[in-house]
């Protein structure tokens, strides 16, 4: 009976460790499971890390690409205002050039005594007449026509639009003389003009005054500027620049250059209708973005002019 239970254990055993043997891995199979599940994750890792990076950078494109379309908008927006301005002051210049023409082709006589014809009143001619002489180095007045023309020499620091402080004070005792009573009513016309030497420094250009156009309409409205923060009523200004484009002199030569930088006022003999001064009509005075640069080498109405025989730009505007 034992000899019986002993072999009956033995065979038990036997057929126990047949079956686990059966239904178990050799070790070195699980042993390559592990490393092939370790290899799968780490690419899964991988995976993961380059999906993310691919977000954030479709998520920097789209924020990348909603800036430009949100900037491209604004730019139409300014460039449909820019347009709409260039409209009105393209309205506002041809008006004004009519009226500089009439000024200056056909000057209106009003008599004002018996027997005499002027441009302007007695009164404010004698005014403005002595005004120049006053003045000589800086203003001119042709009483014919009713025009004070400031030399944009004296008026401006060369290349510049400011007004340099010894044209400031004059021009605050000419803006006097427009308050005046006889005066007052009448509408004025501020325009600049500019010899035909092309505009080429690059401080000039910075300050705004890209080409003679813009130097030339730059210096009137600082003097029509001056003029208003004196008292002289806006509803009286009108202001143009006409560049190189109405000369009177000969360009080839530094004294015919000379001449034709200017600041005209012409004093219209057409009256303004309303309030000729009013506390509210006073502005600030005209500031440029730039203080140029006052060496004659380095600015546009440069002290060494250019010989007869050539103009040519030599970093003077």
């Amino acid at each position: 009976m034992a000899r019986m239970l002993k072999w009956l254990f033995s065979a038990t055993l036997c057929f126990a460790l047949a079956g686990f043997s059966v239904g178990c891995v050799p070790q070195e199979k699980y042993n390559a499971k592990v490393l092939e599940n370790e290899g799968l994750s780490s690419q899964l890792n991988s995976a993961q890390q380059e999906e993310a990076s691919a977000q954030a950078a479709r998520d920097a494109y789209k924020a990348e690409l909603d800036r430009i379309n949100a900037q491209l908008q604004t730019e139409s927006a300014v460039a449909t205002n820019d347009e709409n301005q260039l409209k009105e002051l393209a309205a506002q210049n041809a008006k004004l050039n009519a009226e500089y023409t009439d000024a200056l082709n056909s000057p209106a006589k009003i008599e004002f005594q018996a027997g005499s014809t002027t441009a302007l009143p007695t009164q404010l001619s004698n005014e403005l007449s002595q005004f120049a002489a006053d003045h000589p180095d800086l203003v001119d007045f042709d009483a014919a026509r009713g025009i004070v023309k400031f030399k944009s020499d004296v008026t401006f620091a060369t290349g510049s639009a400011e007004l340099t402080p010894e044209a400031r004070a004059v021009i605050d005792k000419f803006a006097s003389i427009l308050n005046s009573p006889s005066a007052a009513d009448y509408e004025l016309l501020v325009v600049g003009h500019t010899d035909n030497v092309p505009v080429t420094n690059p401080e000039t250009i910075r300050a705004g005054h890209k080409n003679n156009w813009y130097l030339s309409a730059h210096r009137a409205i600082s003097v029509a500027s001056e003029m208003v923060s004196q008292g002289v009523s806006k509803g009286r200004l009108g202001v143009a620049g006409y560049g190189d484009q109405r000369p009177i002199a000969d360009n080839s030569t530094a004294e015919g250059r000379k001449l034709n930088r200017r600041v005209e006022v012409l004093i219209l003999p057409t009256r303004h209708v309303g309030s000729a001064i009013t506390a509210s009509s006073t502005i600030a005075p005209h500031r440029h973005r730039a203080e140029m640069n006052k060496d004659s080498s380095m600015n546009k109405d440069s002290a060494v002019e250019a010989s007869p025989e050539t103009v040519t730009p030599d970093m003077n505007k």
